[in-house]
């Protein structure tokens, strides 16, 4: 006759030690989190305006007022799509790099690596303002040298709702693609090399190297950083202000967070704004959640 397991139960004091060591930093998170979500949300259900914020007008309720207007007005659902096609660009573009340059590091000697690692590095470490300028004056119509390498003589690129688009992608690519290449080359290093050997010896391909082995093994690193650019790329603000000048002609480069901008602050109407801050907040956090649940449907561990 076997004895059963005894189960040992944790002291209570030693289950809340884990909490007291985290409660620093949830306080921190609190106020810079917790708190402007909740003001955010405020305003959006308020009639908040210059009068309001000035005081010569009381502020008053208007509960579900400013989502409808938003919701009724066609400009937020072009420029929803927009944002949405624009976003899903960047994401797709700056995962394909960063993956293809992060393969490529894994190829070359410890000299080159080192030189496209700092490369890289100093990219990503480029401030989005002084980074939008530099595109700009590469592809400036009058003295840019692209135009110049090109043949294509004063085209000015943001003058065109697609090929200002296209320039700030581009843009955002190059500020962001350091990040994905950095996390999945440490991916790929952790990565067992008789893993990687058999599949050689098989005949495999680099590419069917990458489909069939590294990308299943790396699932859980390609996820955060496919959420890390959704949310990055979504909320892209300074490229579009700065290299469209607010959000090109007539509005045609506008996306979400350029629009609130306007909305909140060109127009005053800092209810509205907010309307649109917490309808990107919610587009956010299903996606997050839906990438997250696919994850673990697949039986996949963060």
């Amino acid at each position: 006759m076997t004895a059963e397991p005894r189960v040992r139960l944790r002291p209570p004091g030693q289950a809340r030690t884990p909490w007291l060591y985290l409660a620093p930093a949830l306080v921190v998170l609190g106020g810079l989190l917790v708190y402007p979500v909740y003001q955010l949300g405020l305003i959006s259900f308020l009639e908040y305006t210059q009068a309001q914020v000035s005081g010569g007008v009381p502020t008053s309720f208007r509960g579900l007022g400013n989502y409808r207007e938003l919701f009724g007005d066609a400009e937020f659902w072009r420029v929803l799509l927009a944002t949405v096609v624009f976003a899903a660009a960047c994401v797709v573009c700056t995962l394909a790099v960063g993956c293809a340059l992060a393969v490529l590091l894994t190829r070359v000697r410890a000299v080159p690596r080192l030189v496209l690692m700092l490369a890289a590095l100093g990219a990503w470490a480029t401030p989005a303002v002084t980074g939008s300028t530099v595109w700009l004056l590469l592809f400036d119509p009058d003295f840019g040298p692209v135009n110049r390498f090109l043949g294509l003589g004063d085209h000015s690129w943001t003058y065109g709702r697609y090929s200002a688009f296209l320039l700030v992608l581009l843009e955002v690519v190059w500020c962001s693609f350091p990040f994905v290449m950095v996390t999945v080359y440490a991916g790929i290093r952790a990565v067992p090399a008789e893993v990687l050997e058999a599949a050689a010896l098989d005949g495999a391909s680099q590419w069917r190297i990458w489909r069939s082995v590294l990308a299943p093994l790396l699932r859980p690193i390609l996820l955060v950083v496919t959420i890390q650019s959704v949310i990055w790329d979504f909320k892209v603000f300074t490229q579009i202000y700065v290299m469209t000048g607010g959000g090109g002609i007539a509005g045609q480069n506008l996306v979400l967070n350029v629009y609130a901008y306007q909305k909140a602050f060109a127009s005053s109407q800092y209810g509205l704004g907010s309307a649109i801050g917490v309808v990107m907040l919610l587009i956010l956090l299903a996606v997050t959640l839906g990438q997250l649940r696919l994850l673990r449907r697949r039986g996949e561990e963060l």
